[in-house]
């Protein structure tokens, strides 16, 4: 990134960047399997969770690189999770059971708000995840955000996944501006921040559990441990080098 080049507007992850994906899930999963008589069957909710999380990650991938589709690879994660051969309307009825436990724990982190107000006049807003948008848009309304992005997109519909540069370039174009002129803000330093600077944006690493410490900054990333840091961060235009924030 050129030396003299503004950030024009904020690109945003959103599951634990700014939504508290990681809580959420934790309370919905283990209020569901609680409610059906089986987290014990899991050996208490960490371990049910981290079952879970390492499905989820697994049958998204299957997603992203289209051999299934988003239902599809909905309805193997939960037949794979409770290992037993439900029919598609079982597995989407235990699904929207969980479903409901996890929306009642949705939260936005404590700093989101503080940190969009205090950029609002300044900087250009959008988001891009590697969800859907009809996971993300009614998420993001439900958590009072709906009127807050210019521009929703997500790796179901754009066909593409971060870390690749051509999710991000995507996302450029709809903003219509260069890459240089956006920073992308996500909680993941290779998937987000990394990714981003393969693109050409100003990449952001939201640290919030101190991560560094035991994981590698990676080149060209800009760290910081909390949204506070960010319309500071955002300040300075020079971006010459990794921050030193936290």
């Amino acid at each position: 990134m050129a030396a003299n080049t503004a950030v024009k507007a904020v690109l945003w992850d959103v599951d634990d960047t700014l939504f508290d994906y990681t809580g959420a899930d934790t309370a919905g999963l283990a209020a569901h399997l609680r409610a059906e008589g089986l987290l014990e069957r899991f050996g208490g909710p960490e371990a049910a969770l981290a079952r879970w999380r390492t499905l989820t990650r697994r049958h998204w991938g299957r997603f992203a690189e289209g051999g299934v589709g988003f239902l599809e690879q909905r309805r193997d994660r939960v037949r794979d999770f409770l290992e037993a051969p439900l029919s598609d309307a079982e597995a989407d009825a235990w699904f929207e059971a969980y479903f409901g436990h996890y929306e009642a724990a949705w939260t936005l982190f404590a700093d989101v708000l503080p940190a969009l107000d205090a950029l609002a006049a300044s900087h250009r807003h959008g988001v891009l995840s590697n969800s859907s948008v009809t996971v993300q848009g009614p998420k993001l309304g439900t958590l009072g955000l709906g009127d807050r992005f210019e521009t929703l997109l997500c790796a179901a519909e754009l066909g593409v996944s971060k870390p690749d540069p051509g999710a991000f370039r995507a996302a450029a174009r709809a903003l219509g501006l260069a890459p240089a002129e956006i920073a992308y803000v996500g909680d993941e330093p290779w998937i987000d921040a990394r990714g981003a600077v393969d693109a050409g944006l100003v990449g952001v690493w939201l640290d919030r559990a101190g991560r560094h410490a035991r994981e590698e900054v990676p080149e060209g990333v800009h760290r910081i441990g909390g949204l506070a840091e960010l319309p500071v961060l955002l300040g300075d235009t020079r971006f010459g080098a990794p921050s030193t924030f936290g």
